[in-house]
């Protein structure tokens, strides 16, 4: 029984040694129909590395055949089965620029398109990637309105348009978040600058108005009245697009107090004025107690590091 396993791997070794052997005898080989040959072998097989290598080095013996644009296709076509998207995409751009006319142009005009998509990164992370890809879909959707690809290329379009709206609406309200509540207002209201149709438009006016409010809130009692109305005009901004929103019944509770604030010309009862300063106070002691966790967590870290 142990001399039947050793036998099987000294077949085994044998093989891999004799295949080695060939891929390197090819490779070594001036004979451009072998080469040839072995390339398409070796792609059929998906053995993607070897048959790229191999149509690599036909590159330069191909030169003014009828078999080059082949070669210079299925070179980036192995490259791009071995998810070397990079390569493969700076493969397929040589190739539409030296073969505008070639049977595989479209094919490679999208897979380079393929190797953009698959090079970006999630919304938290740089989206010039995306903006690229967004950039190369859009000439091949024009230049091939009848293509094949069309609507792949459109859902890929739209997937990077929620996107880049996504990474600019959570980048603006990282502000409210982190409590900075006058940078919140103000990239929030960027947001919408930059691009009005931004499919997150519910949720940034919403934020706009609760930034706006919070700031009002805890700004000193003069400066109060004139950050109250700024938070108005943001409420009537959302209320007026959309009316039906489930966000609404917060901020109409928002508004009240507003409004009740905003009242100089008519005496405050005591009740209004009192429910103001406690909600006041409230967030002020919500923040300080916040301050106080950030100081004993720095604190603990500094002791650990010791």
């Amino acid at each position: 029984m142990r001399i039947g396993k050793i036998l099987g791997i000294v077949a085994i070794v044998s093989l891999v040694t004799s295949c080695a052997s060939y891929y390197e005898t090819v490779m070594r080989s001036t004979d451009v129909d072998l080469k040839y040959k072995a390339a398409f072998d070796y792609y059929n097989q998906g053995k993607y590395r070897r048959s790229a290598e191999l149509f690599e080095s036909l590159i330069l013996l191909m030169q003014g055949l009828p078999q080059e644009d082949t070669v210079q296709y299925y070179t980036a076509l192995s490259n791009y089965k071995m998810r070397d998207y990079v390569t493969a995409e700076s493969n397929f751009d040589k190739f539409v620029n030296v073969f505008p006319r070639s049977p595989f142009t479209e094919d490679a005009k999208f897979l380079r398109i393929k190797c953009l998509y698959e090079s970006t990164y999630r919304y938290e992370l740089d989206q010039t990637p995306t903006r690229k890809a967004m950039t190369v879909i859009g000439e091949f959707m024009y230049e091939n309105p009848a293509s094949s690809h069309y609507d792949e290329c459109n859902a890929m379009i739209s997937e990077f348009k929620e996107r880049l709206d996504r990474k600019s609406f959570e980048s603006a309200k990282l502000y409210y978040t982190i409590e900075d509540y006058q940078a919140a207002h103000y990239a929030l209201k960027n947001v919408l600058k930059e691009n009005a149709d931004n499919i997150y438009r519910e949720d940034v006016l919403y934020y706009t108005a609760l930034a706006s409010y919070k700031y009002a809130l805890n700004s000193i009692f003069e400066k109060q009245r004139e950050r109250y109305l700024t938070f108005i005009d943001d409420y009537y901004n959302f209320i007026g697009e959309y009316p039906e929103s489930r966000k609404r019944k917060e901020l109409d509770a928002y508004y009240e107090k507003a409004i009740s604030f905003t009242k100089k010309d008519e005496p405050r009862s005591e009740s209004e004025a009192a429910e103001l300063t406690k909600e006041q106070m409230r967030e002020m002691e919500r923040l300080n107690k916040k301050a106080m966790k950030e100081v004993k967590k720095s604190a603990k870290i500094k002791e650990e590091s010791k």
